[in-house]
Protein backbone atom coordinates (compact mmCIF):
# COMPACT_ATOMS: atom_id res chain seq x y z
CA UNK A 1 0.00 0.00 0.00
CA UNK A 2 1.38 3.50 -0.78
CA UNK A 3 2.07 5.85 1.41
CA UNK A 4 0.50 9.44 1.58
CA UNK A 5 3.53 11.80 0.99
CA UNK A 6 2.06 14.55 -0.46
CA UNK A 7 0.70 17.96 1.83
CA UNK A 8 -2.41 17.68 3.00
CA UNK A 9 -3.57 21.42 4.36
CA UNK A 10 -7.05 20.36 5.66
CA UNK A 11 -5.19 17.14 8.31
CA UNK A 12 -2.06 20.15 9.11
CA UNK A 13 -5.26 22.62 10.00
CA UNK A 14 -6.88 20.13 11.78
CA UNK A 15 -3.56 19.23 14.09
CA UNK A 16 -3.66 23.23 14.86
CA UNK A 17 -7.24 23.66 15.77
CA UNK A 18 -7.28 20.36 18.10
CA UNK A 19 -4.16 22.50 19.71
CA UNK A 20 -5.99 25.69 19.87
CA UNK A 21 -9.37 23.70 20.85
CA UNK A 22 -6.93 21.92 23.95
CA UNK A 23 -5.61 25.12 25.00
CA UNK A 24 -8.97 26.64 25.36
CA UNK A 25 -9.90 23.67 27.66
CA UNK A 26 -6.51 24.00 30.13
CA UNK A 27 -7.81 27.54 30.30
CA UNK A 28 -11.49 26.63 31.23
CA UNK A 29 -9.69 24.10 34.07
CA UNK A 30 -7.52 27.16 35.39
CA UNK A 31 -10.56 28.94 35.28
CA UNK A 32 -12.52 27.12 36.78
CA UNK A 33 -10.21 25.59 39.37
CA UNK A 34 -8.19 29.08 40.70
CA UNK A 35 -11.05 31.78 39.30
CA UNK A 36 -8.84 33.32 37.19
CA UNK A 37 -9.29 36.91 36.66
CA UNK A 38 -9.56 38.75 32.90
CA UNK A 39 -5.39 39.65 32.73
CA UNK A 40 -5.29 36.14 32.70
CA UNK A 41 -8.17 34.88 30.51
CA UNK A 42 -7.15 37.62 27.78
CA UNK A 43 -3.26 36.83 28.19
CA UNK A 44 -4.15 32.93 27.67
CA UNK A 45 -6.46 33.75 24.64
CA UNK A 46 -4.24 35.68 22.89
CA UNK A 47 -1.40 33.22 23.50
CA UNK A 48 -3.74 30.61 22.14
CA UNK A 49 -4.76 32.44 19.24
CA UNK A 50 -1.24 33.88 18.35
CA UNK A 51 0.34 30.19 18.56
CA UNK A 52 -2.20 28.91 15.99
CA UNK A 53 -1.61 31.90 13.48
CA UNK A 54 2.07 31.55 13.68
CA UNK A 55 2.08 27.85 13.47
CA UNK A 56 -0.27 27.63 10.80
CA UNK A 57 1.30 30.51 8.24
CA UNK A 58 4.76 28.29 9.03
CA UNK A 59 3.15 25.16 8.14
CA UNK A 60 1.48 26.82 4.48
CA UNK A 61 4.86 28.03 3.80
CA UNK A 62 7.02 24.76 4.73
CA UNK A 63 4.03 22.07 3.15
CA UNK A 64 5.28 19.62 5.84
CA UNK A 65 3.71 15.69 4.56
CA UNK A 66 2.41 15.47 8.22
CA UNK A 67 2.59 17.15 11.54
CA UNK A 68 4.49 14.40 12.86
CA UNK A 69 4.73 13.14 16.47
CA UNK A 70 7.53 14.93 17.53
CA UNK A 71 5.71 18.84 16.82
CA UNK A 72 2.62 17.21 18.72
CA UNK A 73 4.74 16.78 21.74
CA UNK A 74 5.98 20.28 20.95
CA UNK A 75 2.33 21.46 20.84
CA UNK A 76 1.72 19.75 24.30
CA UNK A 77 4.24 21.94 25.58
CA UNK A 78 3.03 24.96 23.86
CA UNK A 79 -0.38 24.65 25.59
CA UNK A 80 1.47 24.04 28.78
CA UNK A 81 3.57 27.25 28.62
CA UNK A 82 -0.50 28.67 27.39
CA UNK A 83 -1.23 27.59 31.15
CA UNK A 84 2.15 28.97 32.83
CA UNK A 85 1.68 32.33 30.54
CA UNK A 86 -2.20 32.83 31.76
CA UNK A 87 -1.20 32.44 35.31
CA UNK A 88 1.83 34.74 35.32
CA UNK A 89 -0.66 37.09 33.59
CA UNK A 90 -3.52 36.41 36.62
CA UNK A 91 -0.58 37.29 39.17
CA UNK A 92 -0.72 40.85 38.65
CA UNK A 93 -3.73 40.67 39.89
CA UNK A 94 -3.95 38.35 42.51
CA UNK A 95 -1.45 35.69 44.22
CA UNK A 96 -1.05 32.48 42.06
CA UNK A 97 -1.45 29.27 43.42
CA UNK A 98 2.43 28.83 43.13
CA UNK A 99 1.98 24.84 43.25
CA UNK A 100 0.32 24.89 40.20
CA UNK A 101 2.40 27.21 38.81
CA UNK A 102 5.62 24.68 39.38
CA UNK A 103 3.79 21.83 37.92
CA UNK A 104 2.81 23.07 35.17
CA UNK A 105 6.41 24.64 34.21
CA UNK A 106 7.99 21.24 35.67
CA UNK A 107 6.59 19.27 32.90
CA UNK A 108 6.88 21.80 29.68
CA UNK A 109 10.49 22.07 30.72
CA UNK A 110 10.59 18.02 31.25
CA UNK A 111 8.98 17.88 27.97
CA UNK A 112 11.60 19.42 26.11
CA UNK A 113 13.64 16.50 25.97
CA UNK A 114 11.23 14.32 24.68
CA UNK A 115 10.59 16.13 21.36
CA UNK A 116 13.87 15.62 19.90
CA UNK A 117 14.02 12.10 20.63
CA UNK A 118 11.20 11.53 19.05
CA UNK A 119 11.87 13.49 16.18
CA UNK A 120 15.20 11.31 15.97
CA UNK A 121 13.45 7.85 17.09
CA UNK A 122 11.10 8.47 14.34
CA UNK A 123 13.15 10.08 11.30
CA UNK A 124 10.79 13.19 11.69
CA UNK A 125 13.08 16.03 12.09
CA UNK A 126 12.72 19.11 10.31
CA UNK A 127 13.59 22.72 10.18
CA UNK A 128 10.39 23.65 11.36
CA UNK A 129 10.44 20.86 14.13
CA UNK A 130 13.80 22.85 15.54
CA UNK A 131 12.58 26.45 14.98
CA UNK A 132 8.99 25.64 16.58
CA UNK A 133 10.82 23.68 19.80
CA UNK A 134 13.02 26.61 19.92
CA UNK A 135 10.08 29.38 20.44
CA UNK A 136 8.36 27.33 22.57
CA UNK A 137 11.68 27.17 25.02
CA UNK A 138 12.34 30.88 24.45
CA UNK A 139 8.61 32.25 25.43
CA UNK A 140 9.08 29.87 28.69
CA UNK A 141 12.08 31.38 29.65
CA UNK A 142 10.42 35.04 28.87
CA UNK A 143 7.43 34.24 30.88
CA UNK A 144 9.37 32.67 33.71
CA UNK A 145 11.55 35.85 34.07
CA UNK A 146 8.66 37.83 34.16
CA UNK A 147 7.35 35.90 37.10
CA UNK A 148 10.90 36.18 39.46
CA UNK A 149 11.31 39.72 38.45
CA UNK A 150 8.15 40.74 40.70
CA UNK A 151 10.01 39.24 43.35
CA UNK A 152 13.70 40.11 42.72
CA UNK A 153 13.66 42.70 40.09
CA UNK A 154 13.03 43.88 36.70
CA UNK A 155 17.37 43.15 35.83
CA UNK A 156 15.79 39.31 35.97
CA UNK A 157 13.96 40.31 32.40
CA UNK A 158 17.39 40.31 30.76
CA UNK A 159 17.67 36.55 30.47
CA UNK A 160 14.02 35.86 29.07
CA UNK A 161 14.60 39.09 26.64
CA UNK A 162 17.95 38.15 25.39
CA UNK A 163 17.48 35.74 22.87
CA UNK A 164 15.09 38.02 21.00
CA UNK A 165 17.35 41.20 21.23
CA UNK A 166 19.83 38.20 19.59
CA UNK A 167 16.90 37.84 16.87
CA UNK A 168 16.31 41.71 16.59
CA UNK A 169 19.97 42.56 15.75
CA UNK A 170 20.56 39.87 13.06
CA UNK A 171 18.20 41.90 11.20
CA UNK A 172 20.86 44.62 10.94
CA UNK A 173 24.01 42.31 10.69
CA UNK A 174 23.69 39.68 8.58
CA UNK A 175 26.23 37.60 9.81
CA UNK A 176 24.53 36.65 13.00
CA UNK A 177 22.20 35.01 11.09
CA UNK A 178 25.01 32.06 10.55
CA UNK A 179 25.18 28.53 11.58
CA UNK A 180 26.75 27.91 15.41
CA UNK A 181 28.86 24.99 16.09
CA UNK A 182 27.04 21.97 18.27
CA UNK A 183 28.05 23.24 22.00
CA UNK A 184 26.71 21.27 24.60
CA UNK A 185 28.07 24.42 27.32
CA UNK A 186 25.34 26.25 25.06
CA UNK A 187 22.61 23.84 25.19
CA UNK A 188 23.53 23.60 29.49
CA UNK A 189 23.34 27.61 30.03
CA UNK A 190 19.98 27.30 27.94
CA UNK A 191 18.57 24.44 30.09
CA UNK A 192 19.91 25.87 33.34
CA UNK A 193 17.67 29.26 32.98
CA UNK A 194 14.45 27.41 32.89
CA UNK A 195 15.56 24.88 36.11
CA UNK A 196 16.99 28.10 37.90
CA UNK A 197 13.66 30.44 37.22
CA UNK A 198 11.19 27.30 37.53
CA UNK A 199 13.52 26.94 41.29
CA UNK A 200 13.48 30.95 42.01
CA UNK A 201 9.73 31.28 41.36
CA UNK A 202 8.84 28.09 43.88
CA UNK A 203 10.16 30.00 46.58
CA UNK A 204 12.03 27.26 48.45
CA UNK A 205 14.86 29.22 48.53
CA UNK A 206 15.32 32.57 51.16
CA UNK A 207 15.08 35.52 48.81
CA UNK A 208 19.18 35.89 48.98
CA UNK A 209 19.57 32.34 47.34
CA UNK A 210 17.27 33.02 44.53
CA UNK A 211 19.15 35.95 43.23
CA UNK A 212 22.30 34.77 43.84
CA UNK A 213 20.95 31.72 41.24
CA UNK A 214 19.54 34.12 39.15
CA UNK A 215 22.34 36.16 38.88
CA UNK A 216 24.68 33.11 38.19
CA UNK A 217 22.30 31.85 35.69
CA UNK A 218 22.29 34.99 34.01
CA UNK A 219 26.25 35.74 34.06
CA UNK A 220 26.34 32.22 32.11
CA UNK A 221 23.93 33.32 29.10
CA UNK A 222 25.59 36.38 28.98
CA UNK A 223 28.79 34.35 28.85
CA UNK A 224 26.94 31.54 25.92
CA UNK A 225 25.58 34.68 24.01
CA UNK A 226 29.09 36.51 24.01
CA UNK A 227 31.30 33.48 23.10
CA UNK A 228 28.42 32.57 20.01
CA UNK A 229 28.41 36.33 18.70
CA UNK A 230 32.25 36.57 19.13
CA UNK A 231 32.40 32.96 16.68
CA UNK A 232 30.33 34.63 14.55
CA UNK A 233 31.62 38.40 14.17
CA UNK A 234 35.47 36.36 13.99
CA UNK A 235 34.00 34.32 10.83
CA UNK A 236 31.90 36.97 9.55
CA UNK A 237 33.70 37.00 6.18
CA UNK A 238 32.64 34.16 4.50
CA UNK A 239 29.26 35.15 5.41
CA UNK A 240 29.26 38.50 3.79
CA UNK A 241 30.65 36.91 1.00
CA UNK A 242 28.52 34.74 0.03
CA UNK A 243 25.71 37.23 0.15
CA UNK A 244 27.87 39.28 -2.14
CA UNK A 245 28.47 36.64 -4.15
CA UNK A 246 24.72 35.80 -4.24
CA UNK A 247 23.28 39.99 -4.68
CA UNK A 248 26.24 39.49 -7.65
CA UNK A 249 25.18 36.80 -9.46
CA UNK A 250 21.13 37.74 -8.58
CA UNK A 251 22.42 41.28 -10.59
CA UNK A 252 23.94 39.46 -13.22
CA UNK A 253 20.92 37.10 -14.25
CA UNK A 254 18.78 41.01 -14.41
CA UNK A 255 21.32 42.48 -16.65
CA UNK A 256 21.52 39.16 -18.63
CA UNK A 257 17.78 39.20 -19.48
CA UNK A 258 17.53 42.76 -20.11
CA UNK A 259 20.17 41.99 -22.84
CA UNK A 260 18.13 39.10 -24.27
CA UNK A 261 15.14 41.22 -23.91
CA UNK A 262 16.24 44.12 -25.71
CA UNK A 263 17.82 41.34 -28.20
CA UNK A 264 14.59 39.98 -29.18
CA UNK A 265 13.04 43.37 -29.51
CA UNK A 266 15.76 44.01 -31.55
CA UNK A 267 15.40 40.72 -34.08
CA UNK A 268 11.86 41.68 -34.27
CA UNK A 269 12.33 45.56 -35.11
CA UNK A 270 14.38 43.68 -38.27
CA UNK A 271 12.17 41.10 -39.08
CA UNK A 272 9.26 44.20 -39.50
CA UNK A 273 11.88 46.34 -41.77
CA UNK A 274 13.02 43.13 -43.92
CA UNK A 275 8.96 42.66 -44.27
CA UNK A 276 8.66 46.31 -45.27
CA UNK A 277 11.63 46.51 -47.48
CA UNK A 278 10.50 43.61 -49.59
Amino acid sequence: MALNNTYDARLLAQETTVGAGLQLLVLALLGTAIGMGPAGWLTGLAFALATWAVLTRALRRSRPRSFGPANRVTLGRAILVGGVTALVADSFESSPPVSLLVGLTAVALILDGVDGKVARHTGTSTALGARFDMEVDAFLILVLSVYVSMSLGPWVLLIGTMRYAFVAAARVLPWLNAALPHSMARKTVAALQGIVLLVAGAGIMPLEGNAAAVLLALASLIWSFGRDITWLYRHRHPVEERAQTQERAQETERVLEQERVLEQEQQVRDGVRELVEA
